[in-house]
């Protein structure tokens, strides 16, 4: 297979047509400083057959039919419905197209507002949003929106937050001039906001419920903390399935919610795509990134679905737009749909029960097995056990036995070395939860 389909005469054609004499010419225009002097360090080429030998290699080394990751950390293993998979793949669903024209896109614009209404249903608020990459972009939007509404210059962190989240907060940051501070946790592993009022000029406040280390935070509490200093009640979360038990945060305060929906019918694929939330109240809606999708009827009285609001630069002026790197997640808000009206609430709340249920076992049973459970807080379907110092050496075994141990998470919290974060879904039986103990122990 050919990869580079132009041959030496095409190269040289192109390269007069544009008067230049190398393919380097056209690079002339970047200072030199700025380019690489030296070739990447790639490997050989390989032929197409090497290269399919190598990838199933590679994909002979991730976990697949047989492991056990007890890993989440903002990526869930969740069973996904037939239904969604097979109605998912249909080929009226598989496009990128933005529905700009409702006349033609009416079966796209319903299932964007079929999706809204369930996503905002499911967080407690009025509106959302389906056009954001992930829940760490979702964050940094939503902070973004509480400056422009209050018209401030700093936003606060959770330090419990995900990691991630918050070093693309601070990517999103670092060039306007916004002031970020990060807010430290308590013992118990659950927030501390006892310094947010000695910070002036607050636009707004996050805090991520479950936590990052799987703690379930008083949001209400939190959220009266959050107003006494006029700044914006901002919920984050990465496990959306939490809110088919847990009350949702819009009911306990929040301003604005945000995070991660892969969780709702979007398998795994090694790292993504996922689905950035975003929801609030009518009072923000025009502060919102991305597009609204709204219900209306034609000249003749018939229902149709419109592009409402649409606060993106390729719509509107450029210093007018809410954001300006949001895209049509059309299909992954699709699957979210799908996936939520096939459980129903009565599902979404018996599989979060589920989830809880399971983690709780495997909590029980290590702690029997003589490990530290070191916050003692109520936690969803993921929470943080101390093994022995050493552990690396049993982490490796476990890995040969295609046992993936959880995340260590030293490397985002020294202070927490030889912490690990479990996660347990319902994918996970008892048995196989019965024998990670016992290889932990061994």
């Amino acid at each position: 297979m050919r990869y580079l389909p132009h041959t030496d005469e095409d190269i040289e054609s192109m390269l007069q047509a544009v008067g230049v004499h190398h393919p380097d010419d056209l690079f002339s225009s970047i200072p030199r400083d700025c380019r690489l002097k030296e070739g990447l360090n790639l490997p050989e080429p390989m032929t197409e057959w090497e290269l399919n030998d190598h990838m199933d290699a590679l994909a002979g080394r991730m976990p697949g039919p047989g492991h056990r990751a007890f890993v989440g950390a903002g990526r869930y293993e969740h069973f996904i419905p037939a239904s969604v998979s097979y109605l998912l793949s249909r080929s009226e669903f598989v496009t990128s197209y933005t529905p700009y024209q409702p006349e033609m896109s009416q079966g796209t614009l319903q299932a964007i507002y079929e999706y809204q209404t369930l996503a905002a249903r499911l967080l407690g608020m009025e509106v959302a949003t389906a056009s954001h990459y992930d829940g760490a972009t979702a964050l940094a939007e939503s902070l973004l929106m509480a400056v422009r509404i209050t018209g401030r210059k700093r936003v606060a962190l959770s330090s419990l937050i995900h990691p991630l989240y918050r070093q693309t907060v601070q990517t999103y940051f670092a060039p306007t001039g916004y002031e970020v501070v990060e807010l430290p946790y308590l013992p118990n592993g659950t927030h501390d906001l006892s310094s947010l009022s000695r910070l002036d000029d607050l636009a707004g406040a996050a805090v991520q419920s479950p936590n990052f280390f799987g703690v379930i935070e008083d949001l209400q509490k939190a959220g009266e903390e959050i107003h006494k200093t006029g700044a914006l009640f901002i919920s984050c979360f990465t496990e959306a399935l939490a809110y088919g038990l847990l009350k949702s945060p819009g009911t306990l305060g929040a301003d604005i919610v945000c995070g991660e929906g892969q969780s709702l019918g979007i398998p795994l694929s090694y790292g993504g795509p996922g689905l950035g939330i975003i929801a609030t109240g009518r009072a923000h809606m025009r502060k919102l990134p991305g597009r609204l999708v709204g219900k209306t009827t034609d000249l003749e009285g018939r229902l149709g679905f419109v592009l409402t609001l649409a606060t993106r630069e390729q719509h509107i002026r450029r210093e007018k737009a809410t954001s300006n790197i949001c895209t049509n997640n059309s299909l992954c808000a699709l699957a979210a749909v799908m996936y939520m009206a096939s459980l129903g609430k009565t599902g979404m709340r018996e599989l979060a029960l589920l989830n809880h249920d399971k983690a709780e076992y495997l909590k029980m049973r290590l702690r029997e097995a003589g490990f530290d459970i070191p916050f003692e807080r109520p936690t969803f379907n993921e929470f943080v056990v101390r093994f022995a110092k050493g552990f690396e050496k049993t982490r490796k075994r476990l890995l040969d036995r295609r046992i993936v141990p959880g995340l260590a998470i030293g490397h985002f919290y020294p202070e927490l070395s030889d912490h690990y974060l479990l996660c347990v879904t319902e994918t996970k039986s008892r048995e196989a939860m019965d024998a990670f103990v016992r290889e932990v122990a061994a």
